[in-house]
């Protein structure tokens, strides 16, 4: 299995939710609405989920091994650093033309 695209689709900064991000497997399968969130001490990925009947969230879709899942969460969050990086970078070149005018 091969993780051949991440796009970031939407990055927030309020609340613990960080960003939502879609993932496309081997150029053949798209997983949207998976969750970069801000736990206690790391970022970690949440996969899509939906509320049972009981209140109780459970995954739609999900990686069943352990390395399938690192993959995901490790391929997941360094494209969302990354995008951070370039969005900082932004931030600083614009402030630094606001500061030149």
């Amino acid at each position: 299995m091969e993780i051949t695209d991440v796009k970031i689709r939407k990055i927030m900064s309020e609340g613990r939710l960080r960003a939502v991000v879609s993932v496309t497997v081997d150029d053949m399968l798209a997983v949207h609405d998976i969750k970069v969130v801000q736990g206690d001490e790391r970022l970690f990925v949440a996969m899509p989920s939906r509320k049972d009947e009981n209140g109780v969230f459970r995954d739609i879709v999900h990686p069943i091994s352990p390395s399938a899942r690192k993959l995901f969460e490790e391929t997941i969050l360094d494209a969302y650093e990354r995008q951070m990086a370039i969005l900082e970078t932004e931030a600083a070149n614009n402030s630094e033309e606001a500061e030149a005018i």
